[in-house]
């Protein structure tokens, strides 16, 4: 039987030889794709605009929890931006204990895989590993951080943030869903909103 060309994929698609980078889970992304969620060509219906992620998952988790067949929904990120809080001034010193950690956690990790295979002194490869891995980890933190030549003396940890996140569901169960976030009642949730 003759293979439908629409259930391939599409050239310049994912899985087809393309350097499209995969997206959350490793699941492929095309610019303006779908992972699921609402159907791709289907018209969508906002039933709910919040200004943080955790009210518009907690309202999705609702939709769930009330039987809703949430396949059909997404939660729309707009106004997106990178947040990079700031932690702390990184010196040599802290590169190295950070480095330190790191390669203990290492070692300590190739000491156990050793120990598997001797029968005494299994603590001495776990211990050696770990000291081993400590001391590599912290020469290794300090000299890249060294090489920086004093470019980015800081450490911290971004974040890409949304404006406001919409859910959305398929035109077709946008009536279902507002029922069930009707009883919802929380006058903050945004429901009705688009």
């Amino acid at each position: 039987m003759p293979s439908n060309p629409a259930d391939g994929p599409a050239p310049g698609r994912p899985g087809a030889g393309s350097n499209i980078p995969a997206g959350p889970a490793g699941v492929p992304m095309t610019p303006g794709g779908s992972m699921g969620g609402p159907r791709t060509g289907h018209p969508t219906v906002t039933v709910g605009t919040y200004a943080d992620y955790e009210s518009a998952q907690r309202v999705v988790d609702y939709l769930s929890d009330n039987q809703f067949p949430v396949e059909y929904t997404a939660i729309i990120g707009t106004d997106l931006r990178l947040v990079e809080k700031v932690l702390g001034r990184m010196t040599t010193a802290r590169a190295a204990l950070a480095g330190a950690a790191s390669g203990a956690w290492f070692g300590l990790l190739i000491g156990l895989l050793l120990s598997i295979f001797t029968v005494s002194a299994w603590w001495a490869l776990l211990l050696a590993g770990l000291v081993i891995g400590a001391v590599w980890g912290a020469v290794f933190g300090a000299i890249a951080h060294a090489a920086t030549g004093g470019q980015r003396d800081f450490d911290s940890r971004s974040q890409i943030v949304a404006g406001r996140y919409d859910v959305v569901v398929d035109a077709d169960r946008a009536e279902q869903a507002r029922h069930l976030l009707s009883r919802l009642g929380s006058p903050a949730s945004g429901v009705g909103t688009g």
